[in-house]
């Protein structure tokens, strides 16, 4: 079941106030989301079902509310009181939103693994059909590496670009000359 920005409106004001769970990366969320919305990664949903509460209305959010609506596909047979935000945050930001951010925005890590490993496949590519067939072993390499990724859940590049200080929280220098 869908539900629309103004029905959630009237939904946050009547008696049965709607649990609103954001099922986008980590990254994401702390970019800008909902105000009050708790946070369940999408592939945490199953593990954490308990969490979802079944006497009130939950309200599944995504950025564009297609992996909301995989999400309530996913538990509607044990949370028959969910529902999917159309448009998901995007719509929620284009009406002009307040979003609450926890962090400054930049690139999720698996937005830069993706990116990352899609230009050194190309490029490996593009290398074998013009300089060389031994750089299709580049393409290969990294094809093998998303491979593992995917059956082990452990991403070598991923856990690379966490190390990477653009991903690190900035650090706080202390005051050396306090003010009393």
């Amino acid at each position: 079941m869908k539900i629309n920005l103004e029905k959630l409106d009237e939904l946050r004001h009547s008696a049965a106030r709607p649990m609103v769970i954001d099922v986008r990366s980590t990254g994401e969320f702390a970019a800008g989301h909902v105000p009050g919305a708790f946070h369940i990664c999408m592939d945490e949903v199953e593990a954490r079902l308990d969490d979802i509460p079944e006497d009130v209305p939950v309200v599944l959010v995504c950025h564009s509310g297609d992996r909301a609506g995989m999400v309530c596909e996913l538990i509607e047979h044990d949370r028959p009181n969910a529902m999917v935000l159309e448009g998901g945050t995007e719509a929620w930001m284009n009406a002009g939103r307040p979003v609450v951010v926890s962090q400054k925005t930049r690139w999720s890590i698996e937005r830069q693994v993706r990116l990352t490993a899609g230009l050194i496949v190309l490029s490996g590519t593009i290398l074998a059909l013009t300089v060389s067939g031994g750089w299709i072993y580049l393409a290969m390499f990294v094809g093998a590496g998303l491979t593992f990724a995917g059956l082990t859940n452990f991403c070598g590049m991923a856990a690379l670009f966490a190390l990477m200080p653009w991903n690190k929280p900035p650090r706080s220098t202390p005051d050396l000359n306090p003010t009393p």
